[in-house]
């Protein structure tokens, strides 16, 4: 099961450097996340949301290979890569995968403008490395919303407000057995 963590800064530049920290620590396979998208807010009635993938360009892109190779074996691969290319590009535009839009927006009304809020859908992740990783946070960032457990979040909020140590999470009581 997937957590989402919202995380809401004052400026614009912290939120693009903690999603730039999430896909490091990704890709040395600390954290695996579904999604991870930067909203910003740079006036009252302005909100955009920075996917980390654009969609619309990767079903062109997609669109338009399949589009030529199909346009190759009918003999005119330059209409079927136009086909392809258009046909992706409405499929990506369409599709909305992981954290809902909509949701995005709602939540980030809170900001303040000038800030942003990085959203991130979480499949696992080693808690404490990740925890660690996120030091050089501290005092910048605040928790908007969680669907981690009252535990797991009390530790990332103390990480973000600056405690000085994370407490490690208790394990789990062994099962006790009749004799």
């Amino acid at each position: 099961m997937s957590e989402l963590i919202v995380i809401a800064f004052d400026d614009e530049a912290t939120g693009f450097e903690l999603r730039a920290e999430l896909v490091k620590m990704q890709r040395d396979y600390l954290i695996e996340m579904e999604d991870v998208v930067v909203v910003t807010r740079p006036a009252e009635d302005d909100i955009k949301l920075h996917q980390a993938v654009n969609l619309t360009a990767a079903g062109a892109l997609g669109g338009g290979f399949w589009g030529t190779f199909i346009g190759l074996i009918f003999l005119n691969p330059l209409i079927g890569a136009a086909i392809g290319a258009a046909s992706g590009a409405l499929a990506g535009q369409l599709s909305d995968v992981g954290i809902n839009d909509d949701f995005m927006r709602d939540t980030a009304r809170a900001l303040p403008p000038g800030g942003s809020a990085v959203f991130v859908l979480v499949r696992k992740m080693t808690a404490d490395k990740v925890l660690d990783r996120l030091q050089s946070f501290h005092h910048r960032g605040r928790i908007l919303q969680t669907s981690l457990s009252q535990a797991d979040e009390d530790r990332l909020r103390d990480a973000l407000s600056g405690g000085d140590a994370v407490p490690p999470v208790p394990p789990a009581a062994p099962p006790v057995t009749g004799a």
